[in-house]
């Protein structure tokens, strides 16, 4: 048998210890939807501050399916497709002002299926705010920006993420490579 003897400092740490693991608990409970509640999504402008920052992001995801395009180019591009609405727009999801993840609708995505149009297009969260429903609210922001323009339908494609999409009411169209990549082009009706 073996006998514990606590004095009175460490049951009194130990007492603590377990109420801010009950603390800590009650915290995370609440952090959750308060955190989803203090992200919102903006229309981005070419002049945004955000700019560098999202075409980074979606220059070291994807920027392998766009050989040769350096980083200047990528901004470059995404200062264009910032347009005032419809198509292109972006979207930034940011908590504060700080940037968490972003979204696009463009005339194309997709260098050799220019009669699909438009395209959700660079769906992106930092990993760290992935799990919050982020990518779900920035797509819904997307779709209803096509919506008020009067598409009938759009167009994304993906490698792995057509659980999420197909979630979000997005169908499977066409499974091919595309620039050494197999992905999945789905559609989307408004």
């Amino acid at each position: 048998m073996t006998l514990h003897i606590f004095d009175s400092a460490s049951r009194d740490q130990a007492g603590e210890t377990a109420d801010n693991v009950r603390q800590s608990r009650r915290m995370e409970k609440r952090t959750l939807p308060e955190m989803k509640e203090r992200i919102r999504i903006a229309r981005i402008n070419g002049d945004s501050p955000h700019v560098a920052t999202l075409a980074e992001w979606t220059h070291a995801t994807w920027g392998h399916l766009h050989p040769g395009r350096s980083l200047d180019t990528a901004i470059a591009v995404l200062r264009k497709e910032c347009g005032e609405g419809g198509v292109p727009s972006v979207f930034v999801a940011l908590h504060g002002d700080t940037p968490v993840g972003t979204a696009s609708l463009v005339a194309d995505d997709m260098s050799d299926r220019l009669d699909l149009t438009p395209w959700l297009a660079s769906v992106f969260v930092r990993p760290e705010w992935r799990g919050r429903s982020i990518a779900s609210r920035l797509v819904q922001c997307v779709e209803q920006e096509a919506q008020a323009h009067k598409y009938d339908h759009f167009y994304l494609y993906t490698p792995d993420q057509q659980p999420l999409y197909r979630r979000l009411g997005w169908r499977d169209l066409e499974q091919r490579d595309y620039r050494g990549e197999a992905v999945t082009i789905m559609r989307r009706d408004c």
